[in-house]
């Protein structure tokens, strides 16, 4: 069974995600990293997972990256921003990630079992669910809001693998973070650490027998 992460794979880069975000609102990838940072660290957890873990909802996150943002710059411009329904102005205009996309409806024709496992957020699921539309009906989705751990945490390839009913030498991700792919392959799985499209196709294909996509 292959598994797709959604952000980075299936989705465009976060890097280029936040420089769309900065050229719609004016608040800079330095500002916005700072503030994840400010906000998680009240919780004591990493980055994104407030929002990736539902331990706040995403308004409660919202204001709280308002708050942090201006006790870092109490001049700050705010005024295009909507951290009351970030996802909305975040995904605006994202497309799917066509190549892999393509590869994922390719498994599927060559019968194999295809699934998205990512750390996501309760209120964004309309946007990604939009976004990775293109794909087509997939076998498996594993949220790390849903099931209350994110990857790393080895323990979501085990929820992965008991949702899907496939063990876990049977399990592929393709994952852009390294950290990700390590932690899939200390519990058995294979992986496949994204980094652009061709290489990914190309060391996809040498995992699994998939033939090549044309």
């Amino acid at each position: 069974m292959i598994w797709f992460d959604f952000g980075g794979v299936l989705s465009p880069p976060l890097d280029e995600l936040f420089d769309s975000y900065h050229a719609r609102t004016g608040i800079t990838p330095r500002q916005m990293k700072t503030a994840l940072a400010a906000v998680a660290a009240e919780l004591g957890v990493e980055p994104l997972a407030p929002l990736e873990l539902a331990l706040l909802t995403e308004a409660e996150w919202g204001r709280a990256m308002v708050r942090v943002l201006r006790e870092a710059d109490p001049g700050i411009d705010l005024s295009r921003a909507r951290f009351e329904e970030f996802g909305r102005q975040w995904f605006e205009g994202v497309r799917v990630n066509p190549v892999m996309a393509a590869t994922a409806r390719h498994a599927k024709d060559h019968g194999y079992r295809v699934g998205i496992l990512s750390n996501n957020v309760v209120e964004w699921e309309p946007y990604w669910r939009a976004i990775v539309a293109p794909v087509g009906e997939v076998d498996c989705i594993v949220d790390s809001c849903v099931v209350g751990v994110r990857k790393p945490d080895p323990e979501i390839f085990r929820r992965a693998e008991k949702e899907a009913g496939v063990p876990a030498a049977e399990c592929v991700l393709i994952d852009d973070l390294a950290e990700n792919c390590a932690a899939a392959r200390s519990v058995g799985w294979r992986a496949v650490h994204f980094r652009n499209n061709a290489r990914t196709v190309r060391e996809l294909a040498g995992l699994t027998g998939l033939p090549a996509l044309v």
